[in-house]
């Protein structure tokens, strides 16, 4: 029987379930040659690299975050040279060449990902060696160490090289180079080596080091880009900076640096913990490549399931951390000056994508890099609105790729503002940050809400629709498409919610409130569909990689399956029909009958969400499969293709959902819980929106013990099993 009683906030008990915890390690048994495939990522939000771990010759390719072409404030044509919208680039590499064959045996590449370190080992001709990589937030520096048993020691050449052509110079232990972008964007790195036994000297632009039993090498790299339009996107020189970071991080030392570390991300990752069976022990014996291999033979594997759960929450914390910019389209991790797509932040859907995890799975800090983003990038957004919308325009809003320089790009995305207002939103909702509400998102949520006040066209019949919209990516321009008018309702909402809960501006609140009411509702077309367009013309046999109409069950919530259960069901017949499996049993619906277009590295997470909104655990869990079996690298990277981060970043977001939801004003626990994982399980830490934290454990898909915790002295409804219970904290 459940019971309930009060805690520090509340505890629905009894009978604990416990599961034995299960690695959260990727291994491999060879070196990663291949950049995109093999390699293992590091980061501390602003600084990446990808980890080879070779054996004769190992490369360690590295990034920083700023490092873009391009000039300032471009708007319009999507060029990506020097000139125009321009790119993310590639900063550098460095090459560790040693003296030793490239025979190896016993090889172990894995990377740790509650401890943020990757390490290396094998044995060449009998002694061992053994690699350690980090990057560290807290000291903000790239750390390599390289040890070997070998009496010798280890003997080698270390270079540093630009990727934009900056000439490399030496300084007795350290090598540096600095350089200036066409677009005037000073950059710079250095490296310093520090060794055990043998020497280490510089000569022909490397450092040459001979008979050394330990190697460290510490690693910064910065760019005077600084994210203020009013500055002109430059701040202070990045060598005198690259300088003093480095000498704080060598004075501390390479212990306490990695202590340090090690605390940071720990405290992070193990905020949320998973579980939903044992995956058998003879599995962590396969490398990952061949266990993805065999997981997409229909082969059950849990503990997969959950490393992807949990490397993508790494992978955020990696790549987006305060006073960072936020994860672009390959998060921080890129080895090209032409990346697909720019590397940018395209607004449609994939940035906002990347930050499906960071409040519910506890990352809220990494979540503040979004948001800085949002509200840096208006200032530039608001002249280019003004030019296409005309002088007197209020607010703003976006095209659909932005630069780290306020740049525009592409095709208009009419309604992006109201997508990102609806990221200031969360993060308020999640964390109930009142001095965040009432000085940051507050005032530019009022912004974005008045520019489609000005914005919306009324119709013959009064009805408002948003004017010259588009489907991304998909159909014609045209007025009224349900992408425009559900992101525009959910602005509206939200705005109705913060204003009530500050008690602001009535007036304005009565106007947005009627607006709202006159907007153009879903509709429901003549195959039993949720239109997309205002026409009924959808195509049940249409694979489109986009769901762009379903936004309103997630990450919106105007559809629900508990407040309009006819829209829902609409939106599980066009979700199915855009999967391939129109008319078809949900017998058959599985990752193998998902197909076309649909299979994209971020189609997966979108879809799993949307089966988890509307209460599917069965076909959510074929979208995880999906992305595994389909659209996921053998270093568990996700592919478009190619690479892009977010079906990492929002698979982790989607799974969440499938285990708790708050957005319907009550905290929901198991909402989609599919069979397989209905056994026994738990999780710990998830967060829900009103500030709180749950922790949960069931068995036979029933919940068995539960805790919640809160704010004192407030009040929600919780369900649990199917019941409502109604709660006061005491």
């Amino acid at each position: 029987m459940l019971c309930l009683r009060l805690l520090p906030f509340v505890v629905l008990t009894f009978t604990a379930v416990s599961l034995n915890s299960q690695p959260l390690k990727i291994w491999t048994d060879h070196p990663g040659h291949h950049w995109e495939t093999e390699r293992l990522p590091i980061g501390n939000g602003r600084l990446g690299a990808m980890i080879m771990g070779g054996v004769k010759v190992d490369t360690i390719q590295f990034n920083e975050e700023s490092l873009w072409s391009g000039d300032n404030n471009w708007d319009g044509d999507y060029l990506t040279g020097d000139h125009g919208f321009g790119s993310y680039r590639n900063f550098g590499a460095i090459v560790i060449q040693f003296l030793h064959s490239d025979e190896y045996r016993d090889y172990h590449r894995s990377l740790d990902l509650n401890q943020g370190i990757c390490t290396v080992s094998y044995i060449n001709n009998g002694d061992h060696y053994k690699y350690e990589s980090f990057a560290s937030f807290p000291d903000q520096v790239m750390v390599f160490k390289y040890t070997t048993t070998r009496r010798s020691g280890m003997s080698g050449t270390i270079t540093l090289s630009s990727a934009q052509g900056a000439s490399t110079t030496c300084d007795g232990n350290a090598l540096k180079f600095y350089g200036i972008m066409p677009n005037s964007l000073q950059y710079a790195a250095k490296i310093v080596a520090q060794h055990k036994g043998g020497k280490i000297f510089s000569q022909n632009g490397q450092l040459i080091f001979q008979n050394c039993n330990e190697l460290i090498l510490y690693c910064h790299a910065a760019t005077d880009y600084k994210a203020d339009y009013y500055s002109g996107w430059r701040g202070a020189a990045p060598s005198p900076m690259v300088d003093e970071i480095l000498r704080k991080a060598i004075h501390k030392g390479y212990k306490k640096i990695r202590k340090a570390h090690i605390l940071d991300i720990t405290q992070l990752m193990k905020a949320v913990t998973l579980q939903t069976g044992k995956t058998d022990g003879d599995v962590f014996k396969i490398p990952i490549d061949q266990r993805i291999k065999r997981y997409s033979t229909g082969k059950a594997d849990p503990n997969l399931e959950i490393l992807l759960f949990q490397y993508g929450r790494y992978l955020l914390i990696s790549s987006s951390r305060p006073g960072s910019l936020p994860a672009n389209l390959q998060g921080i991790w890129n080895n090209s000056n032409a990346p697909p797509w720019a590397s940018d932040y395209h607004n449609n859907i994939n940035v906002q994508m990347n930050y499906w995890a960071a409040e519910v799975t506890g990352l809220s800090e990494c979540h503040k890099p979004l948001l800085d983003f949002i509200i840096q990038q208006s200032v530039s957004c608001r002249i280019a609105t003004r030019k296409a919308f005309g002088p007197n325009t209020p607010g703003w809003t976006a095209r659909t790729s932005q630069s780290i320089f306020g740049g525009n790009g592409w095709e208009w995305n009419i309604t992006a503002s109201a997508w990102y207002a609806h990221h200031l939103y969360e993060h308020w909702a999640f964390t109930r940050d009142s001095i965040y509400l009432e000085t940051v998102a507050y005032p530019a949520i009022k912004e974005i809400c008045q520019f489609w006040a000005y914005r919306l066209k009324p119709r013959e019949d009064g009805l408002l629709v948003v004017p010259n919209g588009w489907s991304p990516e998909h159909g014609p321009i045209e007025d009224g498409v349900m992408y425009d008018q559900q992101l525009v309702w959910d602005l509206f909402e939200n705005y109705l919610e913060i204003a009530t809960f500050l008690n602001r501006d009535i007036e304005y609140r009565h106007i947005i409130s009627s607006l709202q009411n006159q907007l153009a509702p879903n509709k429901i077309g003549q195959w039993g569909q949720l239109q997309e367009w205002q026409s009924d013309r959808d195509d049940p046999t249409d694979l489109h990689r986009h769901t762009s109409h379903l936004f309103a069950v997630f990450p919106g919530r105007q559809i629900t399956p508990q407040k309009t259960p006819n829209l829902a069901s609409a939106a599980i017949t066009s979700l199915k029909a855009r999967s391939g499996n129109f008319n078809q049993p949900d017998s058959t619906f599985s990752a193998a009958s998902t197909i076309g277009d649909s299979r994209r590295s971020w189609t997966w997470p979108w879809r799993c969400a949307l089966w988890a909104r509307l209460g599917d655990g069965q076909k959510a869990s074929q979208m995880i499969r999906g992305l595994l079996s389909y659209n996921t690298h053998p270093n568990l990277l996700t592919t478009h293709p190619p690479f892009q981060i977010d079906g990492n970043l929002g698979i982790s977001g989607a799974i969440a959902e499938m285990f708790l939801q708050s957005h319907n004003k009550y905290i929901e626990i198991l909402p989609a819980i599919p069979k397989e994982w209905a056994a026994k399980g738990s999780f710990k830490g998830l967060k829900a929106r009103g500030g709180y934290t749950v922790d949960c454990e069931w068995e036979n898909g029933k919940i068995t013990h539960l805790k919640v915790y809160g704010r004192k002295g407030s009040t929600l409804t919780i369900k649990v099993n199917g019941a409502l219970h109604p709660i006061t904290s005491q």
